[in-house]
């Protein structure tokens, strides 16, 4: 299953990159239940997320950054998780911040992810909309529109 988000943002994009660090990421924490980071090394190749869910359940969430890259248009990082919540039992998320001009960029978020059986990872998808479909306002209030 995959779900694409894209928020237009100000700043150059690769301005907007360097600031996908913990202070953004802390930005990010969803606004249902409660959220612990326990690591948080960076978004460059070999750089690990691990967060724990406190409520309403509790359970460990941990992704390695796989790739990063920059060039004339674009800059982005990849991550995989490696411990998954259940029922997910598969996770990539690309984080893509594309230059539209000097002073404004667009933020995708491009998550793929799996669950244990079709009907299980179709039931996941309203879930992982809602829990990502804030970042936009997020985004925009952290960067600018």
């Amino acid at each position: 299953m995959n779900i694409v988000f894209k928020t237009k943002v100000k700043g150059n994009y690769k301005d907007v990159m360097e600031r996908f660090d913990r202070d953004l990421f802390e930005a990010l924490k969803p606004s249902v239940g409660e959220m612990e980071i326990i690591e948080f090394t960076g978004s460059k190749k070999g750089d690990r997320v691990h967060i724990r869910f406190v409520k309403p359940l509790k359970t460990e969430w941990i992704s390695l950054i796989t790739a990063d890259g920059v060039d004339e248009n674009e800059a982005y990082f990849i991550d995989e998780g490696s411990t998954l919540p259940f029922p997910l039992s598969y996770w990539q998320h690309k984080h893509i911040v594309q230059k539209i001009d000097e002073n404004h960029s667009l933020i995708v978020d491009d998550i793929t992810f799996k669950a244990g059986n079709p009907v299980m990872t179709a039931l996941m998808y309203p879930a992982m909309y809602l829990g990502f479909a804030p970042r936009a306002k997020i985004y925009r209030s952290y960067f600018g529109a």
